[in-house]
């Protein structure tokens, strides 16, 4: 059987595969791509959930979870538009980001409990002293802090188990300096992750365990952890994690901003910006959702006075801080 030859088909086959390839390309061109902290991710899921709904499907938001070191590697490589991140941008980071002819504006969109959690079968721990975090924590308990009753004599005689944050997260470096004194400095025999949800099983499968991670994991699972109320120094009362003892500035020193970092050439798209202007309306409403504080108004706003005026850059100068409040948060985003 001979095929006729029908010029006219195979320009309307030539002109459908165009089309289907411009189609193709213009969705591909919609696509909004973030990653880095586990603690920021259920705030800009949660924005990127309704803000794609908003659009009906013609724009992809993907958020990825790599850890806030993670995230910013990919960030400063110019691979992701915006970047979630547990803790500020750190001096490495930045200069990273300069070699690549990246520029950012920092945003915070809400306040973060960093919850010390145990097994709920545990009945002997009622608080927790920082001083007593860092017996457990710092790099010389390594292999010699096994036990719980090594920690406080009170305590019995059972082996301790930790669960806590990867080195790429943000939540380890910030945890580390607040309880060590130094980020980074952790002993390594525990079991580490970048994704929260492996520490929440961990610990809920061990009456010896502890752990820690950010607040709207705790919350989420309530009948599987308990929280540990933790004294700031002696003298002070234990505060447990709350909206509350945020909002009060009596949660610390494990009370902290977290951000997105957005790169300026990604604003000057529009599904970018769109995304963002919708992060910075709804992020309060979301943070709480996901129960997270949110920060007042006004900070939203000066988000959004930022990004108008072109503030680019960070105001915490690439250090690692400690017991920052919201406050001061706002007077210092107010000096930019």
């Amino acid at each position: 059987m001979t095929h006729s030859y029908h010029p006219m088909r195979r320009a309307v086959g030539i002109a459908v595969t165009l089309a289907l390839a411009g189609a193709a390309m213009s969705v591909q061109a919609q696509v909004v791509k973030i990653d880095g902290s586990s603690t920021v991710y259920p705030v800009t899921e949660g924005v990127a959930e309704d803000f794609q709904k908003l659009k009906k499907g013609a724009v992809k938001v993907t958020v990825g979870i790599s850890g806030t070191g993670g995230g910013f590697k990919k960030f400063c490589r110019g691979e992701t538009d915006i970047s979630n991140a547990s803790r500020p941008i750190l001096e490495k980071e930045m200069a990273d980001c300069r070699a690549a002819g990246i520029e950012y504006f920092e945003l915070p969109v809400a306040f973060d409990a960093l919850t010390v959690v145990m097994n709920p079968k545990n009945t002997f721990l009622k608080q927790i002293t920082v001083e007593e975090l860092k017996k457990i924590w710092e790099p010389s308990a390594q292999g010699k802090i096994t036990r719980w009753n090594q920690v406080n004599a009170a305590w019995p005689d059972a082996p301790i188990k930790l669960f806590g944050a990867g080195s790429d997260s943000g939540t380890f470096d910030y945890f580390t300096e607040a309880v060590t004194g130094k980020a980074k400095s952790s002993r390594g025999d525990y079991t580490a992750s970048e994704d929260d949800n492996v520490l929440v099983q961990g610990v809920s499968q061990d009456v010896n365990a502890i752990g820690y991670f950010g607040y709207a994991y705790y919350a989420e699972n309530q009948a599987k952890l308990k929280s540990v109320p933790v004294v700031e120094k002696a003298g002070k009362p234990a505060v447990a994690p709350s909206e509350k003892t945020v909002l009060d500035g009596s949660y610390q020193p494990l009370s902290r901003p977290i951000f997105i970092y957005v790169n300026t050439k990604s604003l000057a798209k529009p599904e970018v910006k769109e995304f963002v202007d919708f992060y910075m309306k709804e992020g309060a409403r979301l943070a709480k959702e996901v129960k997270y504080v949110p920060l007042p108004a006004k900070a939203y706003q000066m988000n959004q006075e930022h990004l108008a005026k072109g503030k680019k850059g960070t105001v915490f100068g690439g250090v690692a801080e400690v017991g920052v409040t919201i406050e001061a948060l706002l007077a210092r985003e107010a000096k930019l």
